[in-house]
C-alpha cells in the first residue's frame, strides 16, 4: 500500500483491513463451496477478480501514468482500496481455500500424498517468486502490472470454464468417471481408472 502511494498510517490500516476482508471472506468458502458447487466459484470469483485487477490498474495509471510520479487524492485512495478489498474478498472465498480443496479432491487415494506434495510445493514456489520480484515488477511495469495479473486471473478463469469438470459431493472412487465423461481429458483417463470400467466391458 505504501509502494502504491497511501501514507504511513493509511498503508498501516488498509493493511490491517484487506486482512480482515480475507478472514472473513474465507468463512463465506465454507458455506458456499459445497451449495453452490467449485466451479461457480471459480468463475464468478476469477471473473471479478479479473474486473478488481483491470479497474486497480487503471486508477493507478491515470494517476501516474508511466513515469510513476503523482499523487493520489483520498477519493482515489479509497476507491483503490475499496477495489483492493472486493478483489482479496474474492479470493478469499474461491481461488483462495479452493486451491487447496480441489487437488486434494480430484487426486486417487493411491497418488494423493504426492499430489498434495506437488500442490503444495508449485503453490509455495510462485508465492515466493511473487514476493520477490512484486516491487521491481511494479517498479518497471508501472500500472502494467495489475494489467499483467489480470490476464493471468483471465487465462485461469477460461481453463477452467473449458477444462474443469464440477466435483461437488462427487466420491474420491467415482472421480475417475468425473474426468473419464469431460470431452478433454476423457483421453488421457484410462478405463481401468474408472470405478467398475471393466464389469461395463
Amino acid at each position: 500500500m505504501h509502494t502504491l502511494g497511501f501514507g504511513d498510517d493509511a498503508a498501516l490500516m488498509s493493511a490491517v483491513i484487506t486482512g480482515v476482508v480475507n478472514v472473513l471472506a474465507t468463512f463465506v468458502s465454507l458455506y458456499s463451496a459445497d451449495r453452490f458447487g467449485r466451479r461457480f466459484l471459480f468463475l464468478e470469483g476469477g471473473i471479478q477478480m479479473f474486473i478488481c485487477q483491470i479497474l486497480v490498474g487503471s486508477f493507478i495509471g491515470l494517476k501516474f501514468g508511466t513515469t510513476g510520479t503523482g499523487t493520489l487524492t483520498p477519493a482515489t485512495a479509497d476507491w483503490i482500496l475499496v477495489f483492493i478489498c472486493v478483489y482479496v474478498a474474492r479470493f478469499a472465498w474461491s481461488w483462495g481455500p479452493l486451491g487447496w480443496l480441489v487437488p486434494s479432491e480430484i487426486c486417487p487415494l493411491e497418488i494423493r500424498p504426492a499430489g498434495q506434495a506437488i500442490n503444495v510445493s508449485v503453490n509455495m514456489f510462485f508465492t515466493f517468486l511473487i514476493g520477490q520480484f512484486f516491487l521491481t515488477m511494479l517498479c518497471h511495469m508501472k500500472f502494467g502490472l495489475f494489467y499483467f495479473f489480470g490476464g493471468m486471473v483471465a487465462i485461469m478463469t477460461i481453463f477452467i470454464y473449458f477444462l474443469f469438470p464440477e466435483t461437488r459431493g462427487v466420491p474420491i472412487e467415482e472421480m475417475g468417471r468425473v474426468w473419464k465423461q469431460h470431452w478433454f481429458w476423457k483421453s488421457y483417463i484410462p478405463d481401468d481408472a474408472v470405478t467398475g470400467g471393466h464389469d461395463e466391458n
